[in-house]
């Protein structure tokens, strides 16, 4: 004897559900697994490639597609289908399995670990870490993280306030504590914060690795006396003063840790060299603004690394 399945039922697996809920219902959409972060990315463009069906649902694991009449209620009489899933698509909620979760975070994890690792070398060789010791010290300040966390939680309340010395201390270790890598947050800027928190607490000594700039300039300009001051001006006054009667081509040097190559080809003066990443914004708005645009900063190279 046939079973008699009802009209409405569709029965899909393997799937990354899209919910949004709207006018006292919940719609949602069936998609293919990990599509739907591409989507709104930009990666993926065609809509047929990140939908499993092009029908919305308000259950789909019952398999049960939402009737006309809730649509029309929640979206509009006039809105159509394809806009209603695009609605959906974009706004709506993504719901993750575990097994999706945990590839996501590893995925995000081994970026972020990567990143840094590019990023950070031993101050005294230059060389870069490998992804396995990088991935270590973030361990290691991410149990020390969640420690300070639980001891700031258990302590909540009770004492003074630290002040001077060990009071600043303690707000540059807040600044730049590590708890781990997370799936909300994209990875470049968890790398950042893990570089931060690398080099406030030198589990393993880190530096950044410097960037090779080729700075350009007219020979016109660089005898005249700078406006600004340069990256390392004088604490107190009078020492400020006198850093700031230097030439523009005095400034441009005290950016550069390291020359490389200085000559004047024509009427532009030319110097290679390596700058700290921390310093290049300084040094392209000192440029910019000394020499009215007639300068230039070239990057050569955004990390400068030794490896065996």
């Amino acid at each position: 004897m046939p079973i008699n399945q009802p009209s409405n039922q569709i029965k899909l697996t393997n799937v990354s559900l899209v919910r949004l809920k709207k006018a006292k219902k919940r719609f949602e959409i069936a998609c293919y697994k990990n599509k739907v972060l591409e989507w709104r990315s930009g990666i993926e463009t065609d809509l047929d490639n990140v939908l499993q069906i092009n029908s919305v649902f308000l259950n789909v694991s019952k398999g049960q597609t939402a009737p006309s009449a809730d649509l029309a209620k929640a979206f509009g009489a006039k809105t159509s289908v394809n806009d209603i899933i695009l609605e959906i698509l974009n706004k709506g909620e993504l719901q993750v399995g575990e097994k999706e979760r945990h590839a996501q975070l590893e995925r995000v994890h081994n970026e972020v670990v990567s990143i840094v690792a590019s990023k950070l070398v031993d101050p005294k060789t230059k060389r870069v870490y490998t992804t396995g010791m990088i991935d270590k010290a973030l361990d290691m300040l991410s149990s020390q993280g969640s420690q300070a966390q639980q001891e700031k939680s258990a302590g909540s309340g009770a004492g003074t306030p630290a002040t001077g010395e060990e009071g600043e201390a303690k707000l540059k270790t807040k600044e730049h504590i590590w708890t781990g890598v997370v799936a909300t947050k994209s990875a470049k800027s968890q790398a950042l914060e893990a570089m931060k928190a690398l080099i406030a607490h030198q589990p393993i000594p880190v530096a950044r690795a410097r960037m090779r700039l080729r700075i350009t300039c007219p020979t016109s300009i660089l005898k005249q006396a700078a406006r600004t001051a340069g990256p390392k001006a004088g604490v107190d006054a009078e020492d400020g003063e006198e850093k700031a009667k230097g030439t523009v081509k005095d400034r441009i040097l005290s950016f550069i840790e390291q020359i490389e190559t200085q000559d004047v080809v024509g009427s532009e003066w030319e110097v290679t060299g390596f700058v700290e990443p921390g310093a290049f914004k300084g040094l392209g708005d000192f440029i910019g603004g000394e020499t009215k645009g007639q300068g230039r900063v070239e990057v050569l190279d955004m990390a400068v690394t030794h490896e065996d």
